[in-house]
């Protein structure tokens, strides 16, 4: 290294004590861009070294400058000359000697700096003997945290530029080829004292170096028992069941670790004690650990589980006890992978065997689980608060409960759900006969002895059969009896609402469940009455054809209830009365629907004209409201009706379509209520396909006049249904309404395109979106007018300028369109059609089409080029990468010698010094010897690795700072 400089020192710690101090945003954010422009500085060098040799130092300034080192060690080497490489190591060697005490942090920086270097520094061969001897024995830690971070470092050596045949030898040469001296050195100084052989950090480095030393070595050494007396020593407890948990998940291969496995099992059997143990001391994080040994083990050797019953059945039952007596429901969530992974394997007709030897651990589960369902008892008598405040832990336990819903799913494969919901209904009996009689309407004693069970059937009611016969017909009375306590109620609602399959296979159970349900509209609870409307629209779902007769008087019902449930629920209850309709006579479709929409049109037109004069946006969501509602009833009553007759279900929806007209019309701005007009309107095209053929010409009309007025993406999105619908070749669809189809889709281009003129792209991401998603349907459906048409060209600019956006959805959209369009200049199109008579042959794309998107490339392929690789280099969204690089790897598929040239011309645009010296000629030497070879998919790779090294080096902002958004380059030409 070069001798330190400290008179450029003070800019830094000035800057760095700004970022500490009470100061303005202004002047933060000046001080975190000067830091982040001196990380990538080459001056950077000398004076992070500078920082870290001071002993004047802050301990925050020099954990900056270790992050720093290493950043510039991993993207900005070329910096130093080549010859410089040994001096930097030595300097790192001696700044991790004078902070082997630490501080910690700073010494893990320093070592990782020292592992990017060794990956690099290519000639540098005795790297862990140099590293060995120059720190010494009495540094064993800060040995010991090099030869953690250095595989950690080389598995993330993407990071680094060394091309792919240099990292795979220099991986070899670094892990490989030393993990039999790192396993010596590790064994020598767990055996050197019993503070080593309790040192977490040892246990750290094993872990590390498990990806390359294999388990059975380990294992047969004396570390495996510094590993078990580890998990009894609070000290190194957690690196201590870290690393046991990476050697039990390297044994998954049961049949080629069985020696292993014979080993190990005695060993985490002998822990068995310290469940009991840890549960009684409640240190919570300890008995985590435990459990996810157990769990983990389990995982594992499941196979052998299911193949030696008798033998592993020691293993499962301490894995049941870790569930039992885990009473603050912390560590069971652990085993929850466990079980679903064992019910898997011994569900198969191969291991019915140990199905049968585990049956009855699977039934205490079941018990273990419901117990665990149960709410919390207060500390004060406030029943209302049952978490004492805590709305986390309140959120935390209900999630919670699902997921056990899920093992009792899993319970009810093993052991039947006969057997489980057994169990449900003996504990509901058992609170009936014990305190039944104490229940009164203010108090309810024991109650979460009641609403575990009721919530235990709800969670396994997607696993009963319609056929059941033994428990459902003795619980459902027992149910709809049950107390009317807020969460009792609640949740015996919710249960019911899971098991509308049966009862319609049962319907002398109906209308007393049904009643229960309809009396829960009139609780002074509204989960109770949002309990209700789901249930509601599973017994319209499930039972229409039992409650067919009953439409007027659910009419009647549904008005009742309509205005005082919140907006989901009110689209709860339409969807369980628009299935009843759904199933009336044809005759009784066009009455029955207007009878129940008509009202939701009045209301919808009372709030229409509150609208127009209101202050707030409450009359128009209401208004967006009932469109929605209007919009259920469109998706479910689908009846069925010949091409010849007439569906009375549009009949009706020729009634209403004037009305949503006028409300587009009049509320141009309200983003809610148009994108609710559309979605209806989309329904219509949806639900009656080619009979809503009568309507077409208006709603076409409607859908055009609407996108120019409002410039809202939702008419783009609307009109893709009719786009689909009546494509070329659909079925029912003459060529004449197609072809008007497609004009109309042209009518809609143009105006986005007017629209994209007047306005930037900035303003219009949602559009954007809304308008590629449809043209990726108008090529599959209309490519042969579409890409011969005068308007494409446009269309193609007004993708180029959607890439300039930074939103994740528009530039997907813009580049799932440029790929399918691109495809058109290949033989083979990302496309299908009607018209194949083999559908076993890929789609042939006709000399024309090809020719016309190959001099769309020609006039517009330079932009492209740019603007592509632009957005990976410093604009798109990580999720954008794969497919805008898939969009170069189909320009170089069509032109790959011109798409080399317009690379070349956008690197070579690049800011001055943002490039490496050479850089560029090594790329397109490798660009030019793919192309030569064919391997196209190789120059993909080559620039996704160009840009992403690019914007690694130059944009994104390093370590030690947060984050400072980038900005974005422009090029001039």
């Amino acid at each position: 290294m070069v001798s330190p400089d400290s008179d450029g020192l003070e800019p830094v710690l000035a800057a760095l004590s700004t970022m500490q101090g009470n100061v303005d945003r202004s002047q933060k954010s000046q001080a975190h861009e000067y830091l982040e422009k001196f990380q990538k500085s080459p001056e950077a060098w000398n004076q992070t070294h500078s920082l870290l040799s001071s002993p004047d130092t802050i301990a925050e300034a020099k954990l900056f400058a270790a992050t720093t080192l290493k950043g510039k060690i991993t993207y900005d080497l070329d910096q130093l000359p080549r010859e410089s490489l040994p001096s930097l190591r030595d300097s790192i060697l001696a700044l991790l000697i004078s902070f082997r005490e630490g501080p910690r942090p700073v010494r893990t920086q320093l070592c990782v700096c020292l592992a990017n270097l060794a990956i690099q520094l290519l000639e540098w061969k005795n790297v862990l003997g140099q590293v060995g001897s120059t720190l010494g024995s009495s540094a064993w830690d800060c040995i010991l945290e090099f030869l953690k971070v250095l595989p950690e470092e080389v598995t993330e050596g993407r990071k680094i530029n060394l091309s792919e045949d240099e990292l795979t030898v220099r991986t070899k040469e670094l892990l490989e080829d030393n993990a039999s001296q790192v396993l010596g050195l590790l064994n020598q100084y767990a055996n050197s004292s019993a503070a080593a052989a309790s040192n977490p950090r040892l246990f750290e480095c094993i872990s590390s170096w498990l990806r390359e030393i294999p388990a059975a070595d380990v294992v047969n050494s004396f570390l495996l028992d510094a590993i078990i007396n580890g998990i009894s020593n609070d000290a190194c407890f957690d690196a201590a069941v870290d690393c046991m948990c990476i050697i039990l998940r390297d044994t998954r291969e049961v049949d080629e670790y069985m020696e292993v496995i014979q080993i190990i099992y005695p060993r985490i059997l002998s822990l068995r004690p310290r469940i009991a143990e840890l549960a009684s001391s409640g240190d919570l994080d300890a008995y985590k650990g435990i459990t996810r040994i157990f769990a983990e083990a389990g995982e594992a050797w499941v196979v052998m589980i299911a193949r030696l019953p008798t033998e592993f059945r020691a293993l499962v039952e301490s894995i049941l006890e870790c569930c039992g007596r885990d009473q603050d429901r912390d560590a069971i969530a652990l085993t929850f992978l466990f079980w679903y992974e064992l019910k898997q394997i011994i569900t198969l007709d191969k291991y019915k065997e140990a199905r049968m030897q585990y049956a009855d651990v699977f039934g205490k589960l079941v018990d273990v689980m419901i117990k665990h369902l149960e709410y919390p008892t207060p500390d004060s008598a406030n029943e209302a608060d049952l978490f004492d405040g805590d709305r986390e832990q309140e959120e935390k336990f209900r999630e919670f409960r699902h997921q056990m819903g899920d093992v009792l799913k899993d319970c009810c494969d093993v052991i039947s759900v006969t057997e489980c919901l057994g169990k449900a209904f003996n504990l509901i009996k058992r609170w009936v006969s014990t305190y039944g009689s104490q229940a009164t309407s203010t108090s309810v004693p024991h109650w979460q002895e009641l609403e575990a069970p009721l919530f235990s059937m709800r969670a396994m009611g997607g696993m009963v059969s319609p056929e059941e016969s033994v428990v459902l017909h003795q619980v459902i009375p027992l149910i709809v009896q049950i107390p009317d306590h807020e969460k009792l109620r609640f949740q015996a609602i919710m249960a019911l609402g899971r098991y509308t399959d049966w009862t319609a296979q049962h319907p002398e159970f109906l209308q007393p469940q049904l009643q229960f349900v309809i009396a829960g509209f009139g609780h002074s609870s509204k989960e109770v009455v949002k309990a209700a409307a789901l249930a509601f629209k599973f017994f319209g779902t499930d039972c229409r054809k039992l409650l067919e007769g009953s439409v007027t008087e659910l009419h009647t019902f549904y008005e009742s209830v309509l205005d005082n449930l919140p907006p989901d629920s009110q689209e709860e209850i339409t969807e369980g009365v628009a299935c009843i309709i759904s199933v009336q006579a044809l005759d009784k479709v066009y009455s029955t629907f207007k009878m129940y929409c008509d009202p939701v049109i009045k209301r919808m037109m009372s709030c229409a004209n509150q609208a127009r004069t209101a202050q707030d946006d409450g009359p128009r969501l209401a208004v967006a409201g009932y469109i929605q509602l209007l919009t259920v009833f469109v998706q479910n009553i689908q009846p069925y009706v010949s091409p010849q007759e007439e569906n009375p279900a549009v009949k009706y929806c020729q009634e209403i379509l004037p009305v949503l007209s006028a409300i587009a019309e009049n509320f141009t701005n309200s983003t809610p209520i148009l994108e609710r007009v559309c979605r209806c309107w989309r329904y219509m095209v949806l639900s009656y396909r080619t009979a809503i053929l009568p309507l077409l010409p208006t709603l076409a009309q409607q859908l055009a006049s609407g996108f120019e007025n409002s410039r809202q993406g939702c008419f783009l999105w609307a009109t893709d249904s009719v786009l689909r619908e009546f494509a070329i070749g659909a079925e029912y669809v003459d060529a004449s309404t197609s072809q008007a189809i497609y004009n109309f889709f042209e009518q809609q281009a143009l105006a986005f395109l007017r629209i994209m003129n007047d306005l930037p792209a900035e303003d219009l991401p949602d559009v954007i979106e809304d308008f590629f998603r449809l043209l990726i349907d108008a090529l599959i459906y209309y490519h042969q007018q579409l890409l011969l048409s005068p308007v494409c060209q446009h269309i193609l600019s007004a993708a180029i300028s959607a890439l300039t956006l930074q939103q994740e959805a528009p530039v997907i959209a813009a580049l799932h369109f440029l790929r399918d369009l691109l495809s058109y200049g290949t033989e083979h199109p990302n496309s299908s059609n009607f018209d194949r008579q083999d559908s076993g042959q890929a789609p042939r794309n006709s000399p024309q089409l090809q020719q016309a998107v190959k001099q769309m490339i020609v006039s517009q392929g330079e932009p492209l080029v740019q603007r592509v690789m632009t957005g990976m280099m410093f604009s798109f969204p990580r999720d954008c990468i794969q497919d805008a690089s898939g969009v170069l790897l189909s320009l170089f598929e069509i032109l790959p010698q011109q798409s080399a040239v317009w690379v070349k011309g956008t690197i070579d645009m690049l800011p001055p010094g943002s490039i490496r010296a050479g850089e560029t000629d090594r790329l397109m030497n490798a660009v030019g010897m793919k192309v030569d070879a064919g391997n196209l998919r190789k120059v993909r790779v080559l620039l996704q690795d160009f840009t992403t090294s690019y914007r690694r080096r130059n944009v994104a902002p390093r370590e030690g700072l947060g984050r400072l958004e980038a900005t974005r380059f422009r090029f001039n030409g």
